[in-house]
């Protein structure tokens, strides 16, 4: 008996890794599963990172000046000194309308003709008109105006003996690549996961090659972790680009553990490998499955976990959608990582709801596959 064991270990491990091989080969020799999982990553690496950004700089803000005094112009000069503002001069109303409507400003910065004599008397008002058409930008705009503004009117930014010394935690830089980059990590994980995992697993099932191995002395459970060790490999290769990107050319700060952030990245992808293998053993089809995955994992993981919109601002209702989704877990974690530290009690409780999501999709998936060919 002890001797029929390291047999058919041995036996085992020779199955799996000529398994293994054969699925390797397959997968370089089929340029659509790389473009999709190595090219369609670095795309999305250089779109989220280059092109996708919250950030309000150079805002155009026509100004009408209908008080043309020197106090009013040395107003005008500190929003030219914000990176965040580009005030353009007009000469009344009637044209700064104009630009609003063409949409060539953000917003209307109107100083009355008595600017200057209400300032003496301490009653000075300027008006602002905002383009609501984008609720937030509009915000964000009114802030920077205001904040410049106010800079002006109390010298030094000083309110009698109190001064107001802002600084920004977990994100000293103010900017929105920061917040955007671990999120990103989340889709391509999630993409090569369950995405290319659904698609290619499928196409598999479509094709009778599965039902082909099957009948052959190789056990299912060989058949699946022989599928799953190279799209892992994949997502172990979109998350060191997405490292290496976050860390060179985005300048991410990483103030936790790599090796932590190596950790939970496991955790989410074995998560996503098993979302991918129970939705091609479910629908068994590339179309259906490409369109299943796209609204199962990859959607959800870009609209309701917390990449774009923070949960805190939605429904009830959504929020907890939301927080069914394995996706929040991974991406809360990795923020925290990367910004914040090792938060122990958050990153524990993180792994914990990952690791439990990973063992049950993995086991419904080889259920549902045993059950196909049983």
């Amino acid at each position: 008996m002890n001797g029929a064991r390291p047999r058919s270990r041995g036996a085992f491990l020779r199955r799996l890794t000529a398994l293994v091989r054969k699925e390797v080969k397959q997968l370089l020799r089929d340029r659509s599963n790389l473009m999709m999982g190595i090219a369609l990553p670095v795309a999305l690496i250089l779109i989220f990172g280059y092109g996708l950004s919250f950030d309000v700089k150079n805002a155009p803000v026509a100004v009408v000046m209908e008080d043309p005094s020197p106090t009013a112009n040395d107003m005008i000069a500190g929003m030219r000194l914000s990176p965040y503002l580009d005030p353009v001069l007009v000469r009344d109303m009637r044209a700064a309308e104009a630009l609003m409507l063409e949409r060539k400003v953000d917003g209307i910065l109107r100083i009355p003709s008595d600017f200057t004599r209400r300032l003496g008397l301490g009653d000075a008002h300027v008006q602002l008109i905002l383009h609501g058409a984008d609720a937030n930008t509009a915000r964000t705009v009114q802030g920077y105006v205001q904040s410049t503004l106010q800079a002006w009117a109390v010298p030094g930014g000083a309110m009698g003996s109190v001064r107001l010394e802002p600084r920004l935690w977990f994100n000293e830089a103010n900017t929105s690549t920061w917040f955007l980059v671990p999120g990103l990590i989340v889709l391509i994980t999630t993409l090569v996961g369950a995405f290319l995992t659904a698609l290619v697993m499928a196409r598999e099932w479509e094709r009778g090659t599965l039902e082909a191995l099957f009948v052959t002395p190789v056990r299912p459970m060989e058949i699946l972790l022989a599928k799953i060790i190279p799209y892992f490999g994949v997502g172990l290769i979109g998350l060191a680009m997405c490292l290496v990107a976050a860390r060179f050319l985005f300048d991410v700060p990483l103030e936790g553990s790599l090796l932590l952030i190596l950790v939970v990245s496991v955790f989410y992808l074995f998560v996503a490998l098993g979302i991918g293998l129970l939705i091609s053993a479910v629908t068994k089809n590339q179309f259906t499955a490409s369109q299943v995955a796209l609204v199962t994992s990859f959607m959800p993981a870009l609209m309701l976990s917390g990449f774009i919109y923070d949960l805190r601002n939605m429904p009830l209702v959504v929020q907890g959608v939301g927080r069914i989704l394995p996706a929040t877990y991974y991406l809360e974690t990795l923020k925290s990582l990367f910004l914040a530290g090792n938060l122990w009690p958050m990153i524990l409780k993180n792994c914990a709801v990952l690791i439990g999501y990973a063992v049950v999709l993995l086991a419904a998936a080889r259920a549902k596959t045993r059950k196909q060919i049983g």
